[in-house]
C-alpha cells in the first residue's frame, strides 16, 4: 500500500518519538522552527537565540559622576533664574546699608535745620530735606540698620522657637503633639501686629529694638511651627531615621542630626518670607508710635512723620516708604525663587 503520509505528519511523528509534550526541532525546516506533539499542523512556533549580551549591558548609561543633593540640584535651579540674581542684588544691597551706614552717607541724620525745612534736592542732599530740615538721604540709609536688624533678629528667635515646638511635637506624637498643638493654636488665633501692639503698649517706657523684637517674637513662632510639626512627621519615618534608631542613637540626635536637615527646606523657605513680615511689621509700629523710640533712624517713623506733607511734598514720605518696600520685596522674592527650586514638581514646570 501507497504511504502517502505528509511532512508534517512525519514531523509530528519524530516529536512523539522524542517523548510526549517535549518540542523538537524539525530538521526538514531551515527556520528552527520547534514542533510540539500536541501542537496540530500549522501552529508551530518559533524560539529566537539567547541573547549574550543581557538587558543590563544594553540600557547602562555611563555616569561616574557623583549623585547630586537636593541643594546641588536647587542651586543648579537657582543660578539660571535670574529674580534670584536680582533679589540677591537687593538683599546684599540692603545688609551692606545696615551693617555699614557711614559708607553711603557721611551726613548726620539727626543734624536738623529748620530753615532748610521741605527744601528740595541740592548738592550733597539727593532727597532734599524733612520738615524737621533733617537730610532725607541720610535718614534713609541709616534708617535701614533698625528696620533690618529687627527682621533678622525676629526671624532667628521664631525660627529657633518654631522649630523646636515643631520638631517635638512631630517627633513624639502623642499627648506632646496635642498639648503644643493646641498652644500653638490659641497663639495663632491672636494677629501677630495686633499683639504687638498690646505688648508695646505694656512697655511704652521700654521702647527699644530688643523690646519690638520680644513683642514679635512672642505672637510669630506659631507658622513655623506647625511648618516644622508637618516636615519632621513626613520624614520620621523614613528608612535612615529607622537605621539610625537601630544603631542605638539617642532621640535629640536622631532629631538635629537626621530628622530637621532632611526637613530644612521649607523652614528655610518660609524664615526668608518672615523676614520681610516682621520688617513690616516693626515699620507699622513705629508709623503708630509705640515701636522704636525716636531718637531711633528708623523708616516707620520717618513715614510715620512724613504723613503730614504728603499733599506739599509727597517724596518726603515716599523715598522711606521705597525703600522699605524693595527690602521686603526683595526677601519675598527670594523666598519665592528658593520655594520654586526645592520643590521638585516646580522644577518640572
Amino acid at each position: 500500500m501507497h504511504n502517502s503520509q505528509t511532512p508534517s505528519q512525519g514531523s509530528s511523528a519524530a516529536a512523539k518519538t522524542a517523548g510526549a509534550g517535549n518540542p523538537v526541532a524539525d530538521p526538514t525546516n531551515p527556520a528552527n522552527t520547534l514542533v510540539d506533539s500536541r501542537v496540530l499542523p500549522g501552529q508551530e512556533y518559533f524560539v529566537a537565540a539567547t541573547d549574550e549580551t543581557g538587558l543590563g549591558a544594553v540600557d547602562a548609561v555611563a555616569d561616574d559622576s557623583a549623585p547630586s543633593s537636593q541643594w546641588g540640584e536647587a542651586w543648579k535651579y537657582l543660578r539660571r533664574r535670574p529674580l534670584f540674581w536680582i533679589s540677591a542684588a537687593l538683599i546684599v544691597l540692603a545688609v551692606a546699608v545696615a551693617l555699614f551706614p557711614q559708607l553711603f552717607s557721611s551726613t548726620d541724620p539727626r543734624a536738623c535745620t529748620l530753615s532748610q525745612s521741605l527744601n528740595g534736592p541740592e548738592s550733597g542732599h539727593p532727597f532734599g530735606f524733612d520738615r524737621q530740615g533733617c537730610d532725607i538721604y541720610a535718614r534713609t540709609i541709616y534708617g535701614a540698620r533698625a528696620s533690618v536688624t529687627v527682621g533678622v533678629l525676629t526671624t532667628l528667635v521664631v525660627t529657633l522657637i518654631g522649630t523646636v515646638i515643631g520638631a517635638i511635637a512631630g517627633f513624639y506624637g502623642g499627648i506632646w503633639d496635642t498639648i503644643l498643638s493646641r498652644l500653638t493654636d490659641i497663639f495663632f488665633a491672636v494677629p501677630l501686629v495686633l499683639a504687638a501692639i498690646v505688648v508695646m503698649s505694656m512697655f511704652q517706657n521700654r521702647r527699644s529694638i530688643w523690646m519690638v523684637v520680644f513683642a514679635l517674637s512672642l505672637f510669630g513662632w506659631t507658622q513655623i511651627a506647625r511648618i516644622t510639626r508637618g516636615a519632621v512627621m513626613g520624614v520620621k519615618n523614613d528608612e535612615f531615621v529607622t537605621a539610625a534608631r537601630a544603631l542605638g542613637a539617642s532621640d535629640r540626635k536622631i532629631i538635629f542630626s537626621h530628622i530637621l536637615p532632611n526637613a530644612a527646606a521649607p523652614i528655610i523657605v518660609y524664615a526668608t518670607v518672615a523676614l520681610g513680615t516682621f520688617i513690616v511689621a516693626e515699620a507699622t509700629l513705629s508709623f503708630l508710635g509705640i515701636g522704636l523710640p525716636s531718637s531711633v533712624v528708623s523708616w516707620g517713623g520717618d513715614i510715620s512723620a512724613a504723613q503730614a506733607s504728603l499733599r506739599t511734598q509727597p517724596m518726603v514720605l515716599f523715598y522711606p516708604a521705597i525703600a522699605l518696600a524693595l527690602t521686603v520685596l526683595s526677601f519675598i522674592m527670594m523666598g519665592d525663587v528658593v520655594r520654586d527650586a526645592l520643590d521638585p514638581k516646580a522644577r518640572k514646570r
